[in-house]
């Protein structure tokens, strides 16, 4: 890591505008990544519900993974939840924990 820090730091004195540039895409790197880990609990503990009356610890872990992936994308200002409730097949079961529907902006 102090490499990295190293060579910010001979950019910023070179040209600083670099340097901010260069923090700025490890940070959207890092929320990509982020994203995309929490996206892939979603894929997981939607699969693991499998049955038409799932399991309550299986829908309370669905139901936790969906919530934190919703907190993260707003946070990188994704507000808008119904194309990926759509594309990722989150259950009604799922979103009803949280007070949602696809019809309504979580």
């Amino acid at each position: 890591m102090s490499g990295l820090r190293d060579s910010l730091d001979l950019i910023r004195m070179v040209r600083p505008q670099a340097g901010t540039a260069a923090i700025e895409h490890e940070i959207m790197a890092e929320r990509a990544s982020s994203l995309g880990a929490a996206e892939a609990r979603v894929v997981k503990t939607i699969a693991a519900l499998g049955t038409a009356t799932p399991d309550p610890a299986a829908l309370a872990e669905a139901q936790q993974a969906v919530w934190a992936y919703f907190v993260q994308r707003e946070l990188i200002g994704f507000r808008r939840h119904a194309d990926v409730i759509r594309e990722l097949g989150i259950p009604q079961s799922v979103l009803n924990g949280l007070g949602a529907s696809p019809g309504k902006r979580p």
